[in-house]
């Protein structure tokens, strides 16, 4: 990416509902791969005629088959997890869509500046604390893959999650390295929250984004993680079994 190419990204302000609408309109022109990651991510721009946006797209032929998540289905539990985000009202995944790309159909998320040596070993106590509601979305969403470089820190400061393809599984598989607030109360704003969401979940206007998307013993799994967290009030507890991932970062 060159520096032409930010200036030109960063000088133009656009909101989150213009954001979905370039990604599901634009045409997509690859830059290159990611590094690092385990499955094909291509960092790429989405353009209009009067926009020009970077963005992160994963396509669904470079999953790699994994023993416990069904093929073909990750790109799908990005866009869950974006739109768990917004149920939530807690907005901290970036804008994420899911159409055809260069390489065949797949997520397409806005990609989001931000210092890659700023993750969530380096943050202040104050910081982490900031991501309370975090912990309580990585618990709904059952997040296998909470790694601390999953967590980021934009140039305006503000912190975003990322990479969410090994969400929503039917089976408890929290893996986090989000574990300061454990059986700590829940704050009654969030609390509020996850109430107003879950029971939007029994609404049509929900179940017409989720259901589509995931496995119907999936969607009933969030719901009743959802009703774990309202019921015991407070933030999980680790385990049982392995509650870190790795690498860690």
């Amino acid at each position: 990416m060159s520096e032409e190419d930010n200036n030109v990204e960063k000088s133009v302000s656009i909101t989150p509902d213009e954001i979905l609408q370039i990604l599901n309109e634009g045409t997509l022109d690859l830059e290159g791969l990611m590094p690092y990651g385990s499955n094909y991510t291509f960092l790429c721009y989405v353009h209009t005629d009067t926009h020009k946006i970077p963005a992160i797209y994963k396509p669904v032929r470079g999953e790699q088959p994994l023993w416990d998540f069904p093929s073909g289905t990750l790109a799908f539990r990005e866009v869950c997890a974006y739109h768990l985000s917004e149920a939530l009202g807690w907005n901290f995944v970036p804008p994420t869509i899911y159409r055809d790309g260069p390489h065949g159909p797949g997520s397409v998320q806005f990609y989001i500046h931000n210092d890659p040596e700023v993750h969530y070993f380096t943050l202040s106590d104050a910081e982490k604390d900031t991501l309370r509601p975090a912990a309580l979305f990585d618990f709904i969403a059952n997040n296998a893959d909470r790694k601390g470089g999953h967590v980021i820190k934009a140039d305006d400061a503000r912190f975003w999650l990322i990479d969410h393809g090994l969400c929503f599984h039917a089976d408890y598989k929290l893996r986090s390295v989000i574990w300061e607030f454990a059986e700590q109360t829940i704050s009654d704003a969030l609390l509020s929250s996850i109430v107003e969401f879950r029971a939007a979940l029994d609404q049509p206007t929900l179940q017409a984004i989720f259901v589509p998307l995931l496995q119907e013993d999936e969607f009933k799994a969030m719901q009743e993680r959802t009703d774990f967290l309202i019921e015991t009030k407070q933030y999980p507890a680790p385990g049982p079994g392995r509650h870190y991932p790795w690498p860690p970062v």
